[in-house]
């Protein structure tokens, strides 16, 4: 291991977004330290063995946001990466029927007209207005937000370039993207469709990893980002990074580390160091300082900004800010090793149904009182599962006639109201199980372990305040322009050569790696304008 302490830059975390701004710095000639508190990299997403055997992706679990840029720019497939098309969603519906969905709109159509005329009539329909709405937006996702606040001239043409964007687009289109992004997916998808096995299945994308309701105002804005995702140029597809998640980060790891970028592991951040308003180095928990005129924090906005560094060099509004983003952590993961496959009667022999999503929401009601029970303190009673058999997809992840099914689990609230975690934990496992049985009969039986991730887990374990998976609510007053605070959202912080590169900043979370590469972007430019003065 090098015993530098003095670099260029140095990036707090090793997470995905940390990984890609290491990159992206290393690439670009600056002597580069990515620092990772725990043994391995990858944040929340990493690949373990938690059973002999048995890989499973702990926490996060499926590939679609993923910058096809960042792929490029940092040579990812030259260092591994292989991306695995998740070709179906099996959806099944409480009466022992089911819905199937893929990547090709007629086989599509004719699977919804098993249920609704009407809704397979409708669907392409809703195809195409979302496809409108999520090609006016994805540009968002490539540049950094303009600062509303801002006086320079750089300031003022991404403002008129913003306003440029909406002009000429058709006022339908304008109206759906403000609907989604200030209303409910119920109410948007009423609009559409009857049948509540393809309402459910649409509107589960719309409360994954936040405290909503299908039927909650804001649930439209997380159908929108989740519909913004693409997999090798087919938008709206989800895929499966070899090895999973985990795989994906250590080919990150491996092309940083190719571009000069030193990692080290078992190194936890205790502060940043500054002097004088700005930041020249951080200090270990063992008391080892390293020296950099850059530092990129890559963890979440309270500790990036309330834990990290002393709040009394920042002002004041910024604090307040910061201290009331909401966090709210809803979501957790059962992994379970199993015997065999599990068992839908209504699907006879088939098994390709399982190379892709398995979708427990059934209705647009089956989610809503999910959500209650979260509403007012407590795991749902009857969760909604996203589930995904993923040694079908990867026959490495587990032994031979073995299986590994990762299970994604809406709600489970970080703050319960009568109880603690480490004590409901196995009750809760024993919830999502039984669940899965009702739908699945026989499935106990195929259990071999399962693993429990609470949002407290996820906290303690990757360091993502209340269990939030996208390190920050994805509510409209905490995104674009405001996330994570107003004046705030170009990766700067009010330290000079500090910097925030995490999934708290924009475009948020998910697997994407945009907020890493456009933190570097902007401390590069800093940087050169700096070399110019």
């Amino acid at each position: 291991m090098s015993q530098n302490t003095e670099y260029d830059a140095i990036v707090v975390g090793g997470g995905h977004n940390g990984l890609v701004n290491g990159a992206y710095l290393a690439k670009a000639g600056l002597r580069t330290l990515i620092l990772e508190r725990r043994q391995l990299v990858g944040g929340a997403a990493i690949t373990e063995e938690l059973h002999p055997g048995f890989s499973f992706t702990t926490f996060s679990y499926a590939l679609s946001l993923l910058r096809p840029d960042i792929v490029q720019d940092l040579d990812l497939v030259e260092h591994g990466f292989l991306p695995i098309h998740m070709p179906t969603t099996f959806a099944p519906t409480e009466s022992g029927d089911y819905l199937i969905l893929g990547s090709d709109l007629d086989e599509n159509v004719q699977e919804i007209r098993r249920h609704s005329k009407h809704d397979a009539d409708a669907y392409e329909r809703y195809e195409y207005d979302m496809s409108r709405v999520v090609h006016l937006v994805r540009p968002l996702l490539e540049k950094a937000p303009p600062d509303l606040w801002g006086t320079t001239p750089e300031d003022a043409a991404a403002l008129t370039d913003l306003v440029s964007r909406l002009r000429g687009v058709e006022p339908k289109v304008v109206h759906d993207l403000v609907r989604l992004l200030t209303g409910s997916t119920a109410d948007f998808l009423d609009d559409y469709f009857e049948s509540d096995i393809l309402k459910g299945f649409i509107a589960s994308s719309g409360i994954i990893g936040t405290k909503v309701g299908p039927m909650s105002p804001g649930s439209g804005l997380v159908l929108l980002y989740h519909s913004l995702g693409e997999q090798d140029g087919e938008y709206g597809v989800w895929g499966f990074h070899k090895g999973g998640n985990g795989g994906l980060t250590q080919v990150m790891a491996r092309a940083a580390r190719a571009y000069g970028a030193e990692i080290r592991l078992d190194s936890a951040v205790e502060t940043v160091i500054t002097r004088e308003g700005r930041a020249v180095g951080v200090a270990l928990a063992d008391g080892t300082e390293l020296r950099a005129p850059v530092v990129v924090s890559s963890l979440d906005p309270r500790r990036t900004f309330l834990e990290l560094v002393d709040r009394r060099e920042l002002p004041g509004d910024l604090v307040e800010n910061i201290t009331r983003f909401r966090f709210q952590g809803t979501s957790a993961k059962v992994n379970f090793a199993l015997d065999g496959l599990p068992v839908f009667p209504a699907l006879g022999d088939q098994t390709n149904p399982y190379g892709g999503f398995v979708n427990i929401g059934p209705s647009m009601e089956y989610l809503e009182r999910a959500y209650d029970d979260a509403k007012y303190g407590w795991y749902s009673s009857r969760p909604y599962i996203d589930g995904a058999i993923q040694s079908v997809i990867d026959p490495d992840m587990a032994p031979p006639g073995k299986h590994v099914m990762s299970c994604f689990i809406q709600y489970a609230p970080y703050h319960l109201k009568n109880g603690d975690w480490d004590a409901e934990r196995d009750k809760f496992g024993d919830t999502v199980q039984s669940t899965l049985e009702s739908f699945f009969p026989g499935f106990g039986d195929l259990v071999l372990h399962r693993e429990i991730v609470t949002p407290l887990d996820i906290e303690r374990t990757v360091g993502l305040s209340e269990g939030n998976i996208f390190a920050g609510e994805f509510l409209a007053p905490q995104m674009y322009f405001f996330r994570p605070a107003p004046g705030w959202s170009q990766y700067r912080t009010p330290i000079e050569g500090y910097y925030q590169c995490g999934s708290g900043t924009h475009p948020g979370g998910c697997v994407t790696g945009a907020p890493g590469k456009l933190a570097s972007q902007r401390i590069l430019r800093d940087l050169r304008d700096r070399g110019r003065h």
